[in-house]
């Protein structure tokens, strides 16, 4: 993986102070080092500038970047964040049309797919990617993100300029390009956060390129494409065909990512989901006689302190004990200590320049650091839920009759905080049930679906669109944080169409839960962990914790100086803290309760004071 950034103006010569633009691109890239430490580069003509810090998985020698190629008497140059994994077939596919190569590199697979057959070499890419190409000839500048948004593509249009990079913190390096909010932001934070609806940015002037869509910019006009979107049509296979077909896709989706010229790794919960991947990774490892590494996460006395709720049924450690044995494979126990896990708020909000999902965030960004030490590429078993329907919301009568986004029901516990003169101003519940609507209206409902169907596959959508974005945004800025390469074999395009028109019934066979994905892996896993009972991602119970996150944001209120000062009422804000903690009613998700609101504060101060948002309410 990499990071890369940019600029475009056709009505400027960037040659004529050649020198300061070159700092510019190299600013972009030291503010994006962590997603490309291997090496960097950088390209600058009269209308254009990029970026590149690179990540090196694939061809480490052969792909640098940026990468130009000369086609039909002109340039054409790409900057490239991601893997493809279909590469293969695509180049034997370009050579048979009569294109060669210089490298091994997806990249260049990429590059010369576009120039064969344009921007609609996009719709045959099988991977996670966000890249730009500029066209010299026609001056023009494409930008693409891959279907589902596992990559990241921020951009703003500042005066004639189209100014683009992998974290909004890229595009702020561009002089006169300052941090500012207004009330759309400050909704997006209090009332959808740590979700976003896609393509908003937060930022004032800011977005980002929608997924399964690509731009173009040519003379200050941007133009926006859509060239993926899930569709709904009729289910017309048979059970048993579903479970066949469905496996395959599975299986090589993870076998297409495990594609890699350094060694992989996998995170292992001793869920059904990271579990299928570990067992099909390890298994292919072991035909070429190599051992899989795999991790599990865990934390101080967790064991000790570890409270069982409707949401987080079980401990993790057991069953990871019985699927690392079952596998054979090299593995490693990561344990997040508290106050690690609380210090590193401000780091997980600087990754993403946002507020994020607090100490969800914070200790999966602790746990990548540790695995980054002794590797770059993982796979991991992150999106099955949004598509396999393995949240609560999916078989709930009161989750799928709320008329909102089920993994926030009820805006009274944010709202609670905020003073009342910001929260008269936000109309959070409005904006919300706004967004809601926008949302279930891009959903193609079948004539034939009755009235749970249809709630069912809304909330498939909303699920894949939104929730998911938010864990892939999640994985994307902690494990590139530390350069750490995740892949998520559940969010390939193929797999996530099919099972997205599967019907409940079939997904969910005899009342049980995931059920289809559960056989699926009956071949794969023991029993044990086939027929395990969900358990999120883990998060700490110790009250040293929430005693740290109880006392910082309490000393913060009690200066008086912090920005959040401007939005939230001390009085309201110091009742809570002085309550006991309540870890069973989450506010987002299953996992985001009462301390992790805590947490969620201490990231918007961090995140105002850091940043200096100009606030314009």
């Amino acid at each position: 993986m990499c990071g890369i950034s940019g600029f475009c103006n056709l009505h400027t010569d960037f040659l004529e102070r050649e020198p300061y633009y070159r700092n510019i691109l190299s600013d972009m890239s030291d503010a994006l080092y962590h997603r490309g430490p291997d090496s960097h580069g950088i390209y600058l003509t009269s209308h254009t500038g990029f970026s590149h810090t690179r990540l090196a998985i694939i061809d480490p020698h052969g792909g640098l970047q940026p990468m130009t190629r000369h086609y039909c008497d002109a340039d054409f140059t790409i900057v490239y964040n991601g893997e493809l994994y279909n590469t293969k077939e695509l180049r034997e596919e370009l050579v048979s049309h009569g294109m060669t190569f210089r490298t091994h590199s997806d990249t260049e697979v990429i590059l010369k797919g576009f120039l064969f057959e344009g921007p609609s070499f996009v719709r045959k890419m099988n991977g996670i990617f966000a890249f730009a190409i500029y066209d010299e000839a026609h001056q023009l500048l494409y930008l693409f993100r891959d279907a589902f948004g596992v990559k990241p593509l921020f951009y703003r249009l500042f005066h004639d300029t189209l100014i683009f990079s992998s974290e909004p913190k890229g595009i702020f390096c561009y002089p006169g390009c300052i941090p500012s909010v207004n009330k759309t932001g400050l909704c997006e934070i209090f009332g959808l956060g740590p979700a976003r609806n896609p393509g908003n940015a937060v930022y004032e002037h800011m977005a980002e390129c929608l997924p399964g869509h690509y731009l173009t910019f040519s003379a200050s006009r941007l133009k926006d494409y859509c060239y993926f979107r899930l569709e709904s049509h009729p289910h017309t296979d048979s059970y048993e065909e579903t479970v066949v077909h469905t496996k395959e896709l599975l299986l090589q989706s993870i076998r297409r990512q495990m594609v890699s010229d350094v060694p992989i790794c996998t995170f292992l919960s001793g869920g059904l989901d990271s579990s299928l991947v570990s067992s099909v990774c390890a298994e292919e490892l072991r035909k070429e006689g190599q051992t899989l590494s795999t991790y599990s996460f865990d934390f101080t006395d967790n064991s000790r302190y570890f409270k069982a709720n409707d949401f987080q049924p079980s401990e993790d450690r057991p069953f990871v004990d019985i699927m690392k044995n079952y596998l054979k494979s090299e593995h490693q126990y990561l344990t997040c200590d508290n106050r690690s896990q609380a210090d590193l708020l401000f780091a997980s909000m600087k990754s993403h320049d946002l507020p994020c999902m607090a100490d969800v965030d914070s200790s999966l960004l602790f746990f990548c650091r540790e695995v980054s030490k002794q590797h770059k590429v993982v796979l991991t078993g992150e999106c099955a839920d949004e598509v396999f329907g393995g949240y609560p919301w999916f078989h709930r009568k009161n989750f799928l009759s709320c008329n909102t986004f089920p993994w926030t029901p009820d805006l009274s516990f944010r709202k609670s905080f905020l003073k009342d003169e910001i929260a008269d101003a936000l109309s959070l519940d409005s904006y919300v049930q706004s967004s809601y609507e926008n949302a279930i209206a891009e959903v193609d409902i079948l004539p034939s679906d009755n009235d749970t169907e249809c709630s069912r596959r809304r909330i498939s959508y909303l699920n894949i669109r939104y929730f998911m974005q938010t864990l892939l945004n999640r994985m994307d800025r902690t494990s590139m944080f530390s350069g750490l390469e995740a892949r998520v074999p559940f969010a390939d395009k193929n797999l996530v169409s099919y099972v997205f028109n599967v019907p409940w019934e079939m997904k969910a066979k005899d009342g049980l839960v995931k059920n289809l994905l559960r056989q699926c892996a009956k071949d794969y896993l023991p029993d044990t962990i086939t027929f395990r009972k969900k358990s999120p991602y883990p998060k700490t119970y110790h009250p040293y914790y929430e005693q740290l996150l109880r006392q910082r944001l309490s000393a913060l209120l009690t200066t008086g100086e912090s920005p959040l000062l401007a939005l939230i009422d001390k009085e309201k804000t110091m009742q809570f803290l002085n309550q006991e903690g309540d870890y069973g009613k989450p506010w987002y998700g299953q996992l985001m309760a009462g301390p992790q609101m805590i947490a969620y504060l201490l990231q918007i101060h961090y995140w105002l004071s850091e940043y200096k948002i100009d606030l314009h309410l």
